[in-house]
Protein backbone atom coordinates (compact mmCIF):
# COMPACT_ATOMS: atom_id res chain seq x y z
CA UNK A 1 0.00 0.00 0.00
CA UNK A 2 1.33 3.54 -1.05
CA UNK A 3 2.37 6.09 1.64
CA UNK A 4 -1.11 8.27 2.87
CA UNK A 5 -3.13 5.79 1.30
CA UNK A 6 -5.93 4.23 3.72
CA UNK A 7 -7.07 1.04 4.46
CA UNK A 8 -11.15 0.49 3.69
CA UNK A 9 -13.18 0.52 6.78
CA UNK A 10 -13.78 -3.07 6.25
CA UNK A 11 -10.04 -4.21 6.45
CA UNK A 12 -9.55 -1.72 9.45
CA UNK A 13 -12.94 -3.79 11.69
CA UNK A 14 -11.21 -6.85 10.39
CA UNK A 15 -7.90 -6.05 12.08
CA UNK A 16 -9.54 -4.53 15.46
CA UNK A 17 -11.71 -8.12 15.48
CA UNK A 18 -8.44 -10.26 14.87
CA UNK A 19 -6.51 -7.88 17.80
CA UNK A 20 -9.30 -8.60 20.07
CA UNK A 21 -9.84 -12.36 19.51
CA UNK A 22 -5.99 -12.78 20.18
CA UNK A 23 -6.47 -10.13 23.56
CA UNK A 24 -9.25 -12.73 25.03
CA UNK A 25 -7.46 -15.81 24.14
CA UNK A 26 -4.31 -14.42 26.24
CA UNK A 27 -6.66 -13.57 28.71
CA UNK A 28 -8.12 -17.21 28.67
CA UNK A 29 -4.44 -18.39 28.85
CA UNK A 30 -3.80 -16.60 31.74
CA UNK A 31 -6.94 -17.65 33.47
CA UNK A 32 -5.65 -21.39 32.55
CA UNK A 33 -8.64 -22.07 30.89
CA UNK A 34 -6.51 -23.25 27.83
CA UNK A 35 -2.94 -22.99 26.00
CA UNK A 36 -2.91 -20.77 22.59
CA UNK A 37 -1.57 -23.08 19.90
CA UNK A 38 -1.00 -22.31 16.28
CA UNK A 39 -2.83 -24.33 13.60
CA UNK A 40 -0.71 -27.05 13.44
CA UNK A 41 -0.80 -27.96 17.26
CA UNK A 42 -4.85 -27.95 16.93
CA UNK A 43 -4.97 -30.02 14.40
CA UNK A 44 -2.67 -32.84 16.15
CA UNK A 45 -5.40 -32.27 19.11
CA UNK A 46 -8.18 -32.67 16.96
CA UNK A 47 -6.66 -35.73 15.55
CA UNK A 48 -6.11 -37.51 19.39
CA UNK A 49 -9.47 -35.74 20.98
CA UNK A 50 -12.21 -35.90 17.99
CA UNK A 51 -13.59 -39.04 15.97
CA UNK A 52 -11.98 -39.36 12.51
CA UNK A 53 -15.78 -38.48 10.81
CA UNK A 54 -14.09 -35.97 8.30
CA UNK A 55 -11.48 -35.16 6.12
CA UNK A 56 -10.81 -31.53 6.11
CA UNK A 57 -8.09 -28.94 4.87
CA UNK A 58 -5.64 -27.56 6.87
CA UNK A 59 -6.88 -24.41 7.89
CA UNK A 60 -9.26 -23.44 11.04
CA UNK A 61 -11.81 -21.00 10.62
CA UNK A 62 -11.93 -17.64 13.54
CA UNK A 63 -14.20 -15.25 12.26
CA UNK A 64 -16.70 -14.49 9.38
CA UNK A 65 -18.49 -11.27 8.37
CA UNK A 66 -20.93 -10.89 5.37
CA UNK A 67 -19.90 -13.62 2.03
CA UNK A 68 -16.02 -13.91 3.72
CA UNK A 69 -14.49 -16.15 6.47
CA UNK A 70 -10.92 -15.73 7.69
CA UNK A 71 -8.48 -18.97 9.22
CA UNK A 72 -6.28 -18.31 12.21
CA UNK A 73 -3.61 -16.93 10.09
CA UNK A 74 -5.67 -13.80 8.58
CA UNK A 75 -6.45 -15.60 5.07
CA UNK A 76 -9.46 -14.51 3.85
CA UNK A 77 -12.04 -16.68 1.72
CA UNK A 78 -15.50 -16.15 -0.39
CA UNK A 79 -17.77 -18.57 1.08
CA UNK A 80 -19.57 -20.54 -1.82
CA UNK A 81 -20.86 -23.32 0.67
CA UNK A 82 -22.32 -21.77 3.21
CA UNK A 83 -21.87 -23.69 5.80
CA UNK A 84 -23.64 -26.34 3.69
CA UNK A 85 -26.96 -23.95 2.52
CA UNK A 86 -27.00 -23.12 6.80
CA UNK A 87 -25.35 -19.25 6.35
CA UNK A 88 -28.05 -17.70 4.45
CA UNK A 89 -27.54 -14.62 5.80
CA UNK A 90 -23.83 -14.93 5.53
CA UNK A 91 -21.58 -14.29 8.88
CA UNK A 92 -22.13 -12.02 11.92
CA UNK A 93 -25.62 -10.34 10.07
CA UNK A 94 -26.00 -7.86 13.07
CA UNK A 95 -29.19 -8.18 13.32
CA UNK A 96 -28.85 -12.32 13.67
CA UNK A 97 -26.41 -11.02 16.45
CA UNK A 98 -28.16 -8.96 18.35
CA UNK A 99 -31.31 -11.37 18.68
CA UNK A 100 -29.55 -14.28 19.84
CA UNK A 101 -27.41 -12.17 22.26
CA UNK A 102 -30.99 -10.85 23.51
CA UNK A 103 -32.45 -14.19 24.19
CA UNK A 104 -29.36 -15.45 25.78
CA UNK A 105 -29.51 -12.91 28.32
CA UNK A 106 -32.78 -14.16 29.06
CA UNK A 107 -33.57 -17.86 28.81
CA UNK A 108 -31.31 -19.99 26.82
CA UNK A 109 -33.25 -23.21 27.44
CA UNK A 110 -35.82 -24.41 29.31
CA UNK A 111 -37.05 -28.08 27.91
CA UNK A 112 -40.19 -28.63 26.31
CA UNK A 113 -41.69 -29.75 30.06
CA UNK A 114 -42.90 -25.97 29.78
CA UNK A 115 -44.19 -23.41 27.69
CA UNK A 116 -41.43 -20.80 26.32
CA UNK A 117 -42.94 -18.00 23.63
CA UNK A 118 -40.33 -18.16 20.92
CA UNK A 119 -41.35 -21.27 20.17
CA UNK A 120 -44.90 -20.77 19.91
CA UNK A 121 -44.48 -17.38 17.82
CA UNK A 122 -42.02 -19.31 15.64
CA UNK A 123 -44.36 -22.29 15.20
CA UNK A 124 -47.29 -19.75 14.03
CA UNK A 125 -44.54 -18.54 11.24
CA UNK A 126 -43.90 -21.12 9.62
CA UNK A 127 -47.81 -22.18 9.61
CA UNK A 128 -48.12 -18.56 7.67
CA UNK A 129 -45.29 -18.88 5.67
CA UNK A 130 -46.04 -22.71 4.63
CA UNK A 131 -49.03 -25.60 3.36
CA UNK A 132 -48.75 -26.91 7.00
CA UNK A 133 -50.86 -26.58 10.16
CA UNK A 134 -48.66 -28.09 13.13
CA UNK A 135 -44.70 -28.14 14.01
CA UNK A 136 -42.91 -29.92 15.87
CA UNK A 137 -39.19 -28.81 16.41
CA UNK A 138 -35.77 -30.37 16.67
CA UNK A 139 -32.54 -29.90 16.27
CA UNK A 140 -31.58 -31.22 13.10
CA UNK A 141 -32.55 -31.83 9.55
CA UNK A 142 -32.15 -36.20 10.14
CA UNK A 143 -33.94 -35.70 13.30
CA UNK A 144 -37.28 -34.08 11.83
CA UNK A 145 -36.94 -36.30 8.73
CA UNK A 146 -36.96 -39.39 11.56
CA UNK A 147 -40.66 -37.67 13.17
CA UNK A 148 -41.64 -37.36 9.37
CA UNK A 149 -41.36 -40.99 9.12
CA UNK A 150 -42.51 -41.79 12.45
CA UNK A 151 -45.55 -39.85 12.31
CA UNK A 152 -46.47 -41.53 9.01
CA UNK A 153 -46.43 -44.67 10.22
CA UNK A 154 -48.47 -43.62 13.26
CA UNK A 155 -50.93 -42.07 11.24
CA UNK A 156 -51.67 -45.24 9.59
CA UNK A 157 -51.71 -46.57 12.95
CA UNK A 158 -53.77 -45.19 14.39
CA UNK A 159 -56.61 -45.39 11.77
CA UNK A 160 -55.58 -49.46 11.90
CA UNK A 161 -53.71 -49.71 8.53
CA UNK A 162 -50.46 -51.40 8.67
CA UNK A 163 -48.67 -49.38 6.65
CA UNK A 164 -45.03 -49.29 7.12
CA UNK A 165 -43.01 -48.93 4.27
CA UNK A 166 -41.43 -45.39 2.58
CA UNK A 167 -40.69 -45.45 -0.66
CA UNK A 168 -37.41 -43.45 -1.25
CA UNK A 169 -35.65 -41.90 -4.01
CA UNK A 170 -32.33 -42.89 -5.81
CA UNK A 171 -29.09 -41.17 -5.03
CA UNK A 172 -31.43 -38.99 -2.14
CA UNK A 173 -30.04 -38.01 0.78
CA UNK A 174 -32.00 -37.69 4.43
CA UNK A 175 -30.07 -37.85 7.25
CA UNK A 176 -27.37 -40.57 9.18
CA UNK A 177 -29.59 -41.77 11.52
CA UNK A 178 -31.00 -45.62 10.89
CA UNK A 179 -34.44 -44.42 9.81
CA UNK A 180 -32.95 -42.04 7.44
CA UNK A 181 -30.09 -44.24 6.52
CA UNK A 182 -32.55 -46.67 5.11
CA UNK A 183 -34.46 -43.87 3.45
CA UNK A 184 -31.28 -42.44 1.71
CA UNK A 185 -30.70 -43.38 -1.86
CA UNK A 186 -26.59 -43.98 -1.69
CA UNK A 187 -25.10 -47.32 -0.98
CA UNK A 188 -21.78 -45.82 0.42
CA UNK A 189 -23.59 -44.47 3.31
CA UNK A 190 -25.68 -47.51 3.85
CA UNK A 191 -23.16 -50.05 3.19
CA UNK A 192 -21.86 -50.76 7.22
CA UNK A 193 -25.45 -50.61 8.50
CA UNK A 194 -27.41 -52.97 6.30
CA UNK A 195 -28.28 -55.64 8.80
CA UNK A 196 -29.90 -53.36 11.38
CA UNK A 197 -31.88 -50.78 8.70
CA UNK A 198 -35.65 -50.70 8.09
CA UNK A 199 -36.53 -52.38 4.94
CA UNK A 200 -37.34 -48.98 2.79
CA UNK A 201 -38.08 -49.38 -1.18
CA UNK A 202 -36.56 -47.42 -3.73
CA UNK A 203 -37.76 -45.57 -6.92
CA UNK A 204 -36.11 -43.56 -9.49
CA UNK A 205 -36.15 -39.74 -9.25
CA UNK A 206 -37.84 -38.53 -11.84
CA UNK A 207 -39.39 -41.60 -12.94
CA UNK A 208 -42.91 -42.19 -12.15
CA UNK A 209 -43.05 -45.42 -13.41
CA UNK A 210 -40.44 -46.67 -11.41
CA UNK A 211 -42.33 -45.18 -8.35
CA UNK A 212 -45.62 -46.76 -9.57
CA UNK A 213 -43.78 -50.35 -9.58
CA UNK A 214 -42.43 -50.04 -5.93
CA UNK A 215 -45.81 -49.52 -4.55
CA UNK A 216 -47.85 -52.05 -2.32
CA UNK A 217 -50.08 -51.81 0.41
CA UNK A 218 -48.20 -51.64 2.97
CA UNK A 219 -46.56 -47.98 1.71
CA UNK A 220 -47.22 -45.54 3.83
CA UNK A 221 -45.46 -42.39 2.52
CA UNK A 222 -43.02 -41.35 -0.31
CA UNK A 223 -40.46 -39.25 0.78
CA UNK A 224 -38.31 -37.01 -1.79
CA UNK A 225 -36.54 -34.27 -2.17
CA UNK A 226 -37.55 -31.24 -5.07
CA UNK A 227 -34.03 -30.79 -5.49
CA UNK A 228 -31.63 -33.27 -4.70
CA UNK A 229 -28.33 -32.09 -3.17
CA UNK A 230 -25.97 -34.33 -1.92
CA UNK A 231 -27.24 -36.50 -4.94
CA UNK A 232 -25.76 -33.73 -7.15
CA UNK A 233 -27.99 -30.89 -7.21
CA UNK A 234 -30.94 -32.68 -9.68
CA UNK A 235 -34.12 -30.81 -9.70
CA UNK A 236 -37.52 -32.55 -9.82
CA UNK A 237 -39.08 -32.22 -13.28
CA UNK A 238 -42.72 -30.55 -12.57
CA UNK A 239 -44.49 -33.52 -14.06
CA UNK A 240 -42.87 -36.05 -12.18
CA UNK A 241 -44.30 -33.72 -8.97
CA UNK A 242 -47.38 -33.53 -10.36
CA UNK A 243 -47.92 -36.97 -10.42
CA UNK A 244 -46.25 -38.35 -7.36
CA UNK A 245 -49.09 -36.61 -5.88
CA UNK A 246 -51.85 -37.80 -8.10
CA UNK A 247 -50.51 -41.00 -6.98
CA UNK A 248 -50.33 -40.01 -3.26
CA UNK A 249 -54.17 -38.92 -3.71
CA UNK A 250 -55.02 -41.64 -5.52
CA UNK A 251 -53.41 -44.51 -3.06
CA UNK A 252 -54.39 -42.58 0.03
CA UNK A 253 -50.68 -42.26 0.90
CA UNK A 254 -48.26 -39.51 2.44
CA UNK A 255 -46.49 -37.30 0.28
CA UNK A 256 -43.27 -35.88 2.41
CA UNK A 257 -40.76 -33.44 0.96
CA UNK A 258 -37.36 -33.02 2.16
CA UNK A 259 -36.56 -28.94 1.84
CA UNK A 260 -34.05 -29.16 4.69
CA UNK A 261 -31.32 -28.10 1.69
CA UNK A 262 -33.67 -26.48 -0.59
CA UNK A 263 -36.17 -24.75 1.29
CA UNK A 264 -35.90 -21.73 2.85
CA UNK A 265 -35.23 -19.38 0.11
CA UNK A 266 -32.65 -20.82 -1.57
CA UNK A 267 -34.46 -21.34 -4.93
CA UNK A 268 -36.02 -18.32 -4.83
CA UNK A 269 -39.41 -19.18 -2.92
CA UNK A 270 -39.68 -19.67 0.48
CA UNK A 271 -40.17 -23.26 0.01
CA UNK A 272 -39.19 -25.29 -3.23
CA UNK A 273 -42.87 -27.15 -3.51
CA UNK A 274 -43.90 -23.32 -4.41
CA UNK A 275 -42.32 -24.00 -7.86
CA UNK A 276 -44.70 -27.02 -8.25
CA UNK A 277 -47.88 -25.91 -7.22
CA UNK A 278 -48.68 -29.06 -5.24
CA UNK A 279 -48.21 -29.43 -1.66
CA UNK A 280 -47.13 -32.28 0.46
CA UNK A 281 -48.59 -33.65 3.43
CA UNK A 282 -45.41 -32.99 5.44
CA UNK A 283 -42.70 -30.66 4.50
CA UNK A 284 -39.11 -30.70 6.82
CA UNK A 285 -37.07 -28.19 7.28
CA UNK A 286 -33.43 -27.13 8.96
CA UNK A 287 -29.94 -26.16 7.68
CA UNK A 288 -30.62 -22.48 7.54
CA UNK A 289 -33.36 -22.27 9.40
CA UNK A 290 -31.68 -21.09 12.62
CA UNK A 291 -29.12 -18.87 10.29
CA UNK A 292 -26.54 -21.02 11.96
CA UNK A 293 -27.92 -21.85 15.39
CA UNK A 294 -29.51 -25.76 15.17
CA UNK A 295 -32.98 -26.42 14.71
CA UNK A 296 -35.04 -28.32 12.12
CA UNK A 297 -39.15 -28.19 11.98
CA UNK A 298 -41.46 -30.83 11.19
CA UNK A 299 -44.20 -29.41 9.84
CA UNK A 300 -47.55 -31.60 9.04
CA UNK A 301 -51.02 -31.04 7.42
CA UNK A 302 -53.82 -30.89 10.48
CA UNK A 303 -55.01 -34.50 9.89
CA UNK A 304 -51.43 -35.60 10.09
CA UNK A 305 -50.11 -33.61 13.05
CA UNK A 306 -53.20 -34.83 15.08
CA UNK A 307 -51.27 -38.56 14.94
CA UNK A 308 -49.04 -37.78 17.36
CA UNK A 309 -50.32 -37.29 20.87
CA UNK A 310 -48.35 -36.59 24.20
CA UNK A 311 -45.97 -38.92 25.19
CA UNK A 312 -45.57 -40.21 21.19
CA UNK A 313 -42.53 -38.20 20.33
CA UNK A 314 -39.82 -35.65 22.17
CA UNK A 315 -36.98 -34.05 22.37
CA UNK A 316 -35.08 -32.34 25.09
CA UNK A 317 -33.27 -29.37 23.06
CA UNK A 318 -35.57 -29.65 20.38
CA UNK A 319 -37.35 -25.76 19.73
CA UNK A 320 -35.49 -24.03 23.09
CA UNK A 321 -35.58 -20.38 22.86
CA UNK A 322 -32.27 -19.39 22.13
CA UNK A 323 -32.66 -21.26 18.48
CA UNK A 324 -36.47 -20.27 18.28
CA UNK A 325 -35.46 -16.58 18.68
CA UNK A 326 -32.46 -16.74 16.52
CA UNK A 327 -35.14 -18.14 13.97
CA UNK A 328 -37.82 -15.77 14.26
CA UNK A 329 -35.16 -13.16 13.05
CA UNK A 330 -33.31 -15.17 10.49
CA UNK A 331 -37.17 -15.25 8.58
CA UNK A 332 -37.73 -11.76 9.18
CA UNK A 333 -34.76 -10.98 7.66
CA UNK A 334 -34.93 -12.82 4.73
CA UNK A 335 -38.31 -11.42 4.36
CA UNK A 336 -37.29 -7.68 4.69
CA UNK A 337 -34.67 -7.43 3.26
CA UNK A 338 -36.45 -9.54 0.22
CA UNK A 339 -33.33 -11.77 -0.22
CA UNK A 340 -36.06 -14.65 -1.40
CA UNK A 341 -37.13 -12.87 -4.41
CA UNK A 342 -33.31 -11.65 -5.25
CA UNK A 343 -32.84 -15.55 -5.09
CA UNK A 344 -33.96 -15.73 -8.40
CA UNK A 345 -32.27 -12.88 -9.98
CA UNK A 346 -28.83 -13.68 -8.48
CA UNK A 347 -29.41 -17.38 -9.33
CA UNK A 348 -30.19 -16.58 -12.85
CA UNK A 349 -27.04 -14.79 -13.19
CA UNK A 350 -24.25 -17.15 -11.36
CA UNK A 351 -25.95 -20.32 -13.86
CA UNK A 352 -25.28 -17.87 -16.75
CA UNK A 353 -21.85 -17.16 -16.12
CA UNK A 354 -20.97 -20.79 -15.32
CA UNK A 355 -22.66 -21.84 -18.69
CA UNK A 356 -20.08 -19.10 -20.22
CA UNK A 357 -17.23 -21.24 -18.38
CA UNK A 358 -19.11 -24.58 -19.65
CA UNK A 359 -18.84 -23.02 -23.22
CA UNK A 360 -15.21 -22.09 -22.78
CA UNK A 361 -14.14 -24.99 -21.29
CA UNK A 362 -16.88 -28.40 -22.86
CA UNK A 363 -14.66 -31.18 -22.61
CA UNK A 364 -14.24 -30.83 -18.59
CA UNK A 365 -17.57 -28.85 -17.93
CA UNK A 366 -21.04 -31.64 -18.79
CA UNK A 367 -23.61 -29.58 -17.30
CA UNK A 368 -25.06 -27.00 -15.17
CA UNK A 369 -27.79 -27.33 -13.17
CA UNK A 370 -29.81 -26.20 -10.51
CA UNK A 371 -32.83 -23.78 -9.28
CA UNK A 372 -32.02 -20.20 -7.44
CA UNK A 373 -28.69 -20.33 -5.62
CA UNK A 374 -28.70 -24.19 -5.37
CA UNK A 375 -26.25 -24.78 -8.34
CA UNK A 376 -24.45 -27.66 -9.64
CA UNK A 377 -21.72 -27.85 -12.23
CA UNK A 378 -21.47 -31.75 -13.35
CA UNK A 379 -17.58 -32.15 -14.38
CA UNK A 380 -16.31 -35.48 -16.53
CA UNK A 381 -13.24 -35.76 -14.25
CA UNK A 382 -13.92 -35.93 -10.40
CA UNK A 383 -13.91 -32.76 -8.57
CA UNK A 384 -12.02 -32.71 -5.64
CA UNK A 385 -8.67 -31.10 -6.98
CA UNK A 386 -11.08 -27.96 -8.56
CA UNK A 387 -11.97 -27.54 -4.73
CA UNK A 388 -8.16 -27.72 -3.25
CA UNK A 389 -6.99 -25.21 -5.60
CA UNK A 390 -10.09 -22.80 -5.29
CA UNK A 391 -9.12 -22.87 -1.41
CA UNK A 392 -5.42 -21.98 -2.55
CA UNK A 393 -7.14 -19.11 -4.55
CA UNK A 394 -9.38 -17.65 -1.11
CA UNK A 395 -12.91 -19.82 -2.42
CA UNK A 396 -14.79 -22.33 -0.64
CA UNK A 397 -16.30 -24.40 -2.74
CA UNK A 398 -17.88 -28.50 -2.51
CA UNK A 399 -17.96 -31.28 -4.64
CA UNK A 400 -20.59 -34.03 -3.95
CA UNK A 401 -21.29 -37.08 -5.98
CA UNK A 402 -17.56 -36.96 -7.26
CA UNK A 403 -18.12 -35.12 -10.11
CA UNK A 404 -20.37 -32.28 -9.38
CA UNK A 405 -19.00 -29.29 -8.06
CA UNK A 406 -22.25 -27.64 -5.86
CA UNK A 407 -22.40 -23.82 -4.93
CA UNK A 408 -24.88 -22.64 -2.13
CA UNK A 409 -23.30 -19.33 -1.65
CA UNK A 410 -25.43 -17.17 1.75
CA UNK A 411 -28.11 -15.70 -0.27
CA UNK A 412 -26.67 -12.09 0.25
CA UNK A 413 -24.12 -12.91 -1.79
CA UNK A 414 -23.24 -9.93 -4.62
CA UNK A 415 -22.72 -10.25 -8.69
CA UNK A 416 -19.33 -9.07 -7.86
CA UNK A 417 -18.72 -11.73 -5.68
CA UNK A 418 -20.14 -14.15 -8.12
CA UNK A 419 -17.79 -12.64 -10.89
CA UNK A 420 -14.82 -13.37 -8.81
CA UNK A 421 -15.22 -16.75 -8.09
CA UNK A 422 -16.08 -17.20 -11.92
CA UNK A 423 -12.54 -15.74 -12.43
CA UNK A 424 -11.11 -17.97 -10.41
CA UNK A 425 -12.58 -21.23 -11.93
CA UNK A 426 -11.51 -19.61 -15.65
CA UNK A 427 -8.00 -19.36 -14.38
CA UNK A 428 -7.86 -23.03 -12.61
CA UNK A 429 -9.63 -24.71 -15.83
CA UNK A 430 -7.03 -22.94 -17.86
CA UNK A 431 -4.21 -24.11 -16.27
CA UNK A 432 -5.70 -27.24 -16.35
Amino acid sequence: MESGQKLPLDRINQIVDYLRSRLEEEDYEKKGEFKIMNTEELIEQEKKYLMQTYTRPKMILKQGKGMKVWDREGKEYYDFVGGIAVNNLGYSHPELVQAINKQAKKLIHCSNLYYNEPQIILARSLVELSCGDKVFFANSGAEVNEGAIKIAVKYFKNRGENRYKIIYMKNSFHGRTIATLAATGQSKYQKDYLEILPRFKEAIFNDLHSVKVALDQEVAAIILEPIQGEGGVYVADKGFIEGIKELCEKEKILLIFDEIQCGLGRTGKMFAYQHYGVEPDILTVAKSLGGGIPIGALIAKEEVSASFQPGDHGTTFGGNPLACAAALANLRILQEEKLVEKCTEKGEYFKNRLIELKVKFPHRIKEIRGLGLMIGMELYEEGEEIVKKCLEEGFLINCTSKKVLRFLPPLIVEKREIDYLIAVLDKIFTQM
